[in-house]
């Protein structure tokens, strides 16, 4: 069992299965990891995945941007 660099909890992995390259997850606070040494070992945030999340923010901002113009666009006139 080894333990998130993030957050202190116990990731369901026995350190002498992981090989230089896998990728992990901790169940707890949801960041992903890279194995980037086994001896010792030694644990990175994937980046990979903070760029994907990113993007998924980004599109999502955008969505509600182009609502609130398009409320915006279409006035709110039925409260009269």
């Amino acid at each position: 069992m080894i333990t998130c660099p993030k957050c202190e909890a116990n990731i369901d992995v026995e350190e002498e299965d992981l090989d230089e390259g896998e990728q992990l997850i901790c169940e707890d606070c949801g960041v992903h990891f890279v194995v980037v040494g086994v001896d010792p070992l030694d644990l990175e945030v994937d980046r990979d995945d903070e760029d994907e999340d990113d993007e998924d923010f980004d599109e999502d901002e955008e969505e509600d941007e182009e609502e609130e113009e398009d409320e915006e666009e279409n006035g709110d006139d039925d409260w009269k």
